[in-house]
């Protein structure tokens, strides 16, 4: 079996907002069991499980969903990428099926990719990859609105990437206050 969805975990992360899967160089990461995955992952008991042994695009397709390997998947700790929606996506893909999250998913990339090319001063990737997966769309399209608003108030030229970029994270930040999420990684306790 092969995975079609390289940008959906089957472990219900969301690999297509990723630092890694936008990185240039051998760090960039293919996505789950993309192309060398299993070079750059090789003990992921996710893939072993659900796709290896039993041909599942998604945890949340079996019948013993959600089993034991998710009972560290509280949403408390993330790795380099957010942890936090990873049960809630997986639901979501239970009541409203996959291609319904793959689309709603390729909006929020198609808004990351944007971000990407003309806000980042070469400091923000995580965090605007944080957004991309916690904020609403609508919170996402709002973001853009009021950036490019400060922006032509404020004379920014178009290469001015540090103040594009501080202006932007001003106004993320701001709406994840309003919407209750925090845009920072959490750390596990050591």
């Amino acid at each position: 079996m092969n995975k079609k969805y390289f940008t959906l975990g089957c472990c219900g992360l969301d690999c297509g907002l990723c630092p890694r899967f936008y990185t240039e160089g051998s760090s960039k990461c293919p996505g789950c069991y993309g192309v060398d995955f299993e070079n750059k992952h090789p003990s992921c008991f996710f893939i072993t499980c659900c796709v290896k042994k039993k041909g599942l695009e998604v945890c949340c397709e079996c019948n013993a969903f959600p089993c034991s390997k998710f009972d560290k998947e509280t949403g408390e700790t993330d790795s380099f990428i957010t942890h936090r929606r990873v049960i809630q996506n997986q639901n979501y893909i239970k009541e409203h099926g996959i291609i319904a999250f793959i689309e709603q998913q390729n909006k929020r990339m198609v808004l990351l990719q944007t971000l990407l090319k003309y806000y980042n001063d070469g400091y923000c990737k995580s965090f605007f990859c944080l957004a991309a997966s916690l904020l609403s769309l609508k919170s996402l399209n709002e973001s853009l609105l009021k950036a490019e608003k400060v922006i032509q108030e404020k004379l920014v030229g178009k290469e001015d990437l540090k103040s594009k970029a501080k202006i932007m994270r001003e106004i993320l930040n701001q709406i994840a206050v309003e919407d209750n999420e925090e845009l920072k990684l959490r750390k596990g306790k050591k």
